[in-house]
């Protein structure tokens, strides 16, 4: 042990939950790990302002429903007052789903979902989720703070990348996870009406947040968007979210026909849906035509899938470190050798336009 190396001080959060059982419970996840420190907790909204002027804390979470000041009313109070990372925690229901992504359209820095099980509020597989996001909350504000966020340089420049020369798409496959809600209300409204692909994206979510979500991105966006229906034909201008639970996959019974396929097999997979199998596919049946995308997440979820894309002859794009919130899924494909190009949040939207030869209407 190295006596004389800094010691970094601890990320301090205050959590926010109206109920007392789930503030032990987040509360104990937090205590567990040597460099979070749960700096206090409010059991209501104008509990936490109070809290917040007075602990100064790094990261807050926030419940989505409590009475009175309820989350999405708290946290524009923050945004306000004192703005700093929050993180939603949401129960998976169709309300608390829709108060959630327009938390994030008001500023909240990322979610947790909590499940509810027939017999008891089941939070132990959120830990993981909760930890790595509160720490990516921490480095996003450290950043903002020392006016860095965002200008570290891309981890590959394009010149580092083969075959730079895009091939014109047919079909985006889009992948991302962690971070993803928040990165996809940025670029896709960014997108115009008359784009003449589909993109087909799987983002990571539990049961009952897809459908709200696309939603969500619907009413933003200048392209259709929305919950991916099964045997549904592919059209131009239009976005399919994958729904959570089950693989989104495409059929292409002849060249003017593509269908949209949803099932649970493969079941062995981590995630349902999953980057790898959606991407597989669309590469599998649209060859060189195909363009892929991989943005922030965490694990490796989409690795293969942007291999097997480029394998058939497609172009690949990854996000790069700089503004991902989680520098996981990119980096995996990244270290694989499955990116053709590497580029900011920022240039994803024109990077695809340009791979789509798109020319605005006069």
């Amino acid at each position: 042990m190295n006596r004389d190396a800094p010691t970094r001080s601890p990320i301090r959060v205050l959590v926010v939950d109206d109920s007392a059982f789930m503030r032990t419970a987040l509360s104990r996840m937090i205590a567990s790990e040597s460099d979070l420190d749960v700096a206090g907790t409010a059991a209501s909204g104008s509990e936490a302002l109070d809290k917040i002027t007075s602990l100064d804390p790094d990261v807050v979470t926030l419940d989505v429903e409590m009475p009175g000041l309820d989350g999405l009313e708290t946290l524009r109070c923050i945004m306000a007052r004192s703005p700093r990372p929050v993180i939603m925690v949401s129960s998976a229901t169709e309300k608390d789903a829709e108060l959630t992504f327009n938390a994030l359209g008001a500023g909240a820095f990322d979610y947790v979902p909590k499940q509810l099980s027939s017999t008891s509020l089941d939070i132990l597989h959120i830990q993981q989720d909760l930890i790595t996001k509160i720490r990516a909350a921490a480095r996003a504000r450290s950043s903002h703070l020392a006016g860095t966020l965002h200008r570290k340089p891309p981890r590959s420049s394009e010149s580092e990348c083969r075959n730079t020369t895009s091939p014109s798409a047919a079909i985006i496959a889009l992948g991302t996870s962690t971070g993803g809600p928040k990165a996809l209300q940025d670029i896709l409204p960014r997108l115009p009406r008359d784009l003449p692909v589909p993109i087909l994206i799987v983002q990571h979510m539990p049961p009952g947040f897809t459908g709200p979500f696309a939603q969500r991105l619907n009413a933003l966006c200048s392209v259709a968007v929305h919950e991916a229906a099964h045997r549904e034909p592919v059209q131009p201008g239009v976005v399919y979210i994958a729904p959570a639970g089950k693989h989104m996959t495409v059929e292409r019974p002849s060249d003017s026909l593509t269908l949209i396929c949803l099932d649970t097999h493969p079941q062995n997979c981590l995630h349902m849906p999953s980057v790898d199998v959606m991407m597989k596919s669309v590469a599998k049946n649209f060859g060189p035509s195909t363009m892929g995308v991989i943005m922030t997440g965490m694990g490796s979820d989409g690795a293969d899938g942007m291999r097997a894309i480029q394998r058939a002859g497609g172009f690949t794009i990854g996000q790069d470190e700089a503004s991902c919130i989680v520098y996981g899924m990119p980096r995996a494909c990244a270290e694989l050798g499955a990116l053709n190009r590497v580029v900011p949040l920022s240039q994803i939207p024109a990077q695809i336009l340009q791979a789509t030869n798109y020319r605005k209407r006069a």
